[in-house]
């Protein structure tokens, strides 16, 4: 009889311990959509592990910055045992949706936390140029970012900038050193990706910076 207590005493505290665990899975999913910092924390200090991935098999840090959940993506970054270097099925980092949607500070922290700069196929830089977030830009060159980075097409930050960017961010990349000459799997240079969005002022500064590289003599 007593042994036949004990496993339901057992089993009845299993049982509360999987509510419960059930119970934070949802509160921080659910916190990170409402941008709640504070119920992320609670969780966290409760001994939630950041790294639970949600049922799109996302992490939470990625979530929260897809979503501009700024402070709860502040929240997970500031944990210390947050992994800032996650991947997505398609390859995309936390550092490089940062990158993307403009959020110079959470870059930056992510930066400190060894995000990887300079992953291979995509970067963060591609994604920074993408948009023309100059800041991103130059904060990811001074950290060593590789200005020609190549995706996995042959594309380059450069022929981004030049296609979807500003012109101040195809500027910001020429005068850091991008090459303008290099080409993509389809044969096509950053003055190519501006023609073919119509970027007139892309394409001539691109040029201009070429003409300027060529060497002077007698025509």
């Amino acid at each position: 009889m007593r042994n036949h207590i004990k496993n339901f005493i057992y089993l009845i505290a299993l049982l509360s311990f999987s509510l419960a665990k059930a119970g934070s899975y949802e509160d921080f999913f659910t916190a990170i959509k409402r941008d709640n910092p504070a119920a992320i924390t609670a969780l966290l200090t409760r001994g939630f592990d950041p790294n639970t991935p949600s049922p799109e098999g996302l992490d939470g840090l990625y979530l929260a910055l897809r979503d501009s959940s700024l402070k709860a993506a502040q929240a997970l970054v500031d944990w210390p045992k947050t992994r800032v270097e996650t991947r997505t099925p398609k390859d995309e980092s936390p550092l490089m949706l940062a990158a993307l949607k403009g959020h110079t500070d959470l870059v930056k922290k992510l930066i400190e936390r060894n995000a990887d700069v300079n992953k291979t196929g995509w970067t963060p830089l591609h994604y920074a140029a993408t948009n023309g977030h100059l800041a991103i830009i130059e904060l990811l060159l001074e950290n060593h970012a590789y200005i020609d980075a190549e995706s996995p097409n042959g594309t380059t930050p450069l022929m981004m900038a030049a296609h979807y960017g500003s012109p101040e961010g195809v500027k910001l990349l020429l005068e850091a050193g991008a090459d303008p000459g290099l080409k993509n799997q389809l044969g096509l240079t950053a003055i190519d990706f501006a023609q073919s969005a119509n970027r007139r002022d892309a394409a001539e500064l691109i040029a201009g910076f070429v003409r300027r590289g060529q060497p002077k003599g007698k025509w």
